[in-house]
């Protein structure tokens, strides 16, 4: 068994696709629509579905905001340096919300983005 994807609901697609793909580097790996029940998928990865898990992308037509909840905390991304990540995402337009810096309790440096739906993402240094 492996994991395959991980979901998240989207409020804009278009602009969801853009931040992965070009904030975060990943790859559009493909995308598809179903029009008898009004949504739309993307599929978005650092390499083939069939080697890596990935992220789904959900865009349910006319939603264009949803509650988070309290249940789900975070997606995390190894990078060689999450100093340097962190920069970059800035560059691109993205937003840091925790600069990089030593984990709580612990020495592993870590950082944390928000995509533009506010899902938060760790990056984590390898």
């Amino acid at each position: 068994m492996r994991i395959l994807h991980t979901m998240l609901r989207v409020g804009d697609l278009d602009k969801s696709v853009a931040f992965y793909t070009q904030v975060l580097d990943m790859q559009l790996l493909r995308k598809s629509e179903n029009t008898a029940y009004k949504y739309t998928l993307a599929f978005v990865g650092y390499g083939p579905e069939t080697e890596q898990a990935v992220l789904e992308l959900t865009y349910n037509w006319g939603v264009s905001k949803y509650d988070h909840g309290d249940a789900f905390g975070h997606i995390a991304i190894q990078v060689p340096d999450v100093a340097a990540a962190c920069a970059r995402i800035r560059e691109r337009g993205g937003v840091v919300s925790r600069d990089a810096g030593p984990v709580k309790g612990g020495t592993t440096i870590i950082a944390f983005v928000e995509d533009p739906d506010g899902y938060k993402i760790e990056l984590i240094q390898k």
